[in-house]
């Protein structure tokens, strides 16, 4: 392999080079949006909820909906969701919370499943461009009636190129969607247990006041 450079393997793989480099484009595409997107969702959800129950408690809903609104992230925007809905009662809380994290659950996985079309598709472009790449190197050996193994060998060398630059996209976009399903994994995680908590505050405090949950802070 030594003088024999990356470009020069592109040029000798063909035509389904292309597509195969159009999967890792797109697919390096995805990766780096979705990185910054669950970057910026990514919050200290301790320190968040203690702020919102402080606020419950001391200044009351408006004020919590307030500190909701400056925070970013998935868990303040389900809390904000929920606690529009205090003046209804906490079954409705509970609701606009599930309904919420279904939806920032949604947006978290985001074109995820392109990275896994790509993690099938790129191998498989591979596979095709080799057979068609052994298919000619043989049509080629038939035609100059010359059936040397150092021709043979050469075709079939340039065909599997293919297959060697499918299956490294595949793995370099496979990593990816595993890093990626795990931080949301730990994100939902967290989704789950703060929204419990919050639910969970709001019971003790209209229980511990003697008031509606909507009035937490105003008497």
């Amino acid at each position: 392999m030594k003088g024999y450079s990356f470009y020069q393997m592109y040029v000798d793989g063909g035509f389904f080079m292309h597509l195969i480099l159009g999967c890792l484009v797109i697919g390096l595409g995805i990766c780096v949006e979705r990185f910054l997107t669950l970057q910026r969702a990514s919050i200290n959800t301790r320190e968040f909820l203690n702020a919102i129950k402080k606020a419950l408690v001391e200044d009351g809903i408006q004020t919590a909906l307030e500190h909701c609104e400056k925070t970013r992230g998935p868990v303040a925007a389900i809390f904000h969701a929920g606690l529009q809905r205090a003046h209804r009662g906490l079954e409705h809380v509970e609701k606009a919370i599930m309904n919420a994290s279904t939806l920032e659950m949604a947006f978290l996985e985001k074109r995820l499943v392109w990275l896994n079309l790509f993690v099938s598709l790129a191998p498989m472009l591979g596979f095709i461009g080799t057979v068609q790449g052994m298919i000619i190197a043989l049509k080629a050996t038939e035609h100059a009636n010359n059936a040397s193994l150092a021709i043979v060998a050469h075709g079939i060398a340039v065909a599997l190129l293919t297959t060697l630059f499918g299956l490294v996209v595949a793995i370099i976009i496979k990593t990816a969607h595993n890093f990626f399903t795990s931080r949301i994994d730990q994100l939902v995680i967290a989704m789950e247990k703060s929204s419990a908590e919050l639910v969970d505050t709001l019971v003790d405090l209209e229980y511990q006041t003697k008031i509606p949950v909507n009035q937490i802070g105003q008497a």
